[in-house]
């Protein structure tokens, strides 16, 4: 290949890149939104019952968890078939499942109609997460795949910001109704743009065979075909789920799997609940909705730097330590501290929660080879799921309980200690012991794709 079309490659593939981690940032910005606009809105749900019906905290709690009981259904779905049927095809399913059922949450009159529709729109959610983090892992470079993973997956606390800002914009009564049918935007936003600049992975298509395929995508992307490398008997022939129970992958898949857990409690017992605790400690309705911006913006800003430092250390010891940040924070947050400090530690136990999930997504995207590595993701969010299902049910009992704030922050801060614990025992990959000075070294963004499958 001459210099001209290097270069010509190098452009179409950065061009690809950016198109990719673009879509799939709003596609996850979208996720987000979903996420916090039921917290945001759960307030008006308790205090007017003619809205959906009465509803305790308790069962605002329980409403709360359809939406990620769809998730996990959603994540586990598009697992097993990602593999098997390519990126491309689940992500343009998923944009088009959720924006209906967002949309249609807007029109519900009942407890059971609206339900019923969070779990819906749950199921478009999870398979957006998995194979958001299955394309970024396989089309950024490997020195700079955490940060490409962070920019992605920071598109669910961006999305939890839009969604706070929105509510205290909206009135109370029926405003939350105009906050739900904003969210089936991306039907007509983002599902254009994703059918005509998301690509199909070349190297998901190499390891399925579709070699023509492959190599026609590789010329219109400037993407490079990766080199083929022997592949392994008995456990590599495996695809899908059916890889993650070999004896390679099946204890770091439960441990990350818990890993995945502990932060999504956290995410969605806070993001659900938030607003409702500190509203029982004094603050109004706008002042909690500052705590919820406050903790999905230190995500974002923390989430984008700590995937910096991931990059270069490896994101385990990260991730072990911002898990150890929420912990502190939140402990703190028990002792009644001034409104300023109370922000800062409500964005530091943003870092540790939401923040941790993002770098969480993005070690586990790049755990596993490719064709078993949106069967990973959506171990790590299906299952991860059954903590984010848990996370409104145990708040709520908390609140519905009535015991003092500060009971609920230390729950939660004994939550990531936990997933401190288990993070530290899940092994490393040998790929991820190469300091990241080499790896960006030997492998640039221009030809990155055949040292990542040799090292898988």
């Amino acid at each position: 290949m001459n210099r001209q079309q290097h270069r010509t490659n190098d452009a179409r593939q950065r061009s690809t890149l950016r198109w990719i981690v673009a879509i799939a940032a709003v596609t996850l910005v979208f996720d987000g939104y979903d996420l916090v606009v039921y917290g945001a809105v759960v307030p008006v749900f308790l205090r007017d019952p003619s809205q959906i019906g009465h509803l305790t905290p308790g069962q605002a709690g329980a409403l709360g968890s359809y939406a990620l009981m769809g998730v996990m259904v959603g994540a586990l779905i598009a697992g097993a078939v990602g593999d098997h049927i390519g990126r491309r095809r689940v992500t343009l399913v998923a944009i088009v499942w959720f924006s209906v059922a967002m949309g249609l949450s807007a029109f519900a009159t009942d407890l059971t109609t609206f339900g019923a529709l969070r779990f819906l729109t749950g199921i478009g959610v999870g398979a957006l997460v998995v194979t958001a983090g299955a394309l970024v892992a396989e089309f950024a470079p490997p020195h700079r795949r955490n940060l490409y993973n962070a920019i992605v997956y920071s598109g669910v606390p961006a999305g939890g910001v839009l969604a706070a800002l929105l509510a205290l914009l909206s009135s109370d009564g029926d405003g939350w109704r105009a906050l739900f049918l904003f969210g089936a935007a991306p039907l007509v936003l983002l599902l254009p743009v994703a059918l005509l600049r998301l690509p199909e992975s070349p190297k998901w298509l190499l390891a399925r065979g579709h070699t023509v395929r492959a190599r026609q995508v590789s010329d219109r992307t400037g993407v490079p075909l990766p080199e083929v490398t022997p592949s392994r008997t008995g456990e590599r022939a495996k695809v899908g789920f059916a890889a993650l129970a070999t004896r390679r992958y099946a204890l770091p898949t439960l441990l990350l799997g818990l890993m995945s857990g502990s932060a999504l409690l956290l995410t969605y017992a806070l993001n659900t609940w938030l607003p409702v605790i500190m509203g029982q400690s004094g603050y109004g309705k706008s002042y909690s909705l500052v705590f919820l911006l406050t903790l999905n913006g230190g995500a974002i800003v923390g989430g984008l730097l700590a995937s910096r430092v991931a990059d270069r250390y490896g994101p385990q010891r990260v991730i072990a330590t911002t898990f150890v940040l929420a912990a502190a924070a939140l402990a703190l947050l028990t002792l009644g501290m001034p409104f300023p400090v109370l922000l800062a530690l409500v964005a530091v136990a943003g870092v540790g929660t939401i923040g941790t999930q993002v770098l969480i997504y993005g070690l586990v995207s790049h755990y596993y080879d490719t064709v078993s590595r949106a069967a990973g993701v959506a171990w790590c969010a299906g299952f991860g799921r059954l903590g984010g299902i848990g996370g409104p049910v145990v708040g709520g009992a908390l609140v519905g309980a009535g015991l003092p704030p500060a009971n609920a922050f230390l729950v939660f801060a004994g939550v990531a200690v936990l997933g401190t614990l288990v993070t530290c025992f899940v092994p490393r990959r040998a790929a991820e012991r190469v300091p990241a000075r080499a790896s960006s070294a030997t492998e640039p963004l221009s030809g990155g794709g055949a040292s990542v499958l040799a090292h898988e």
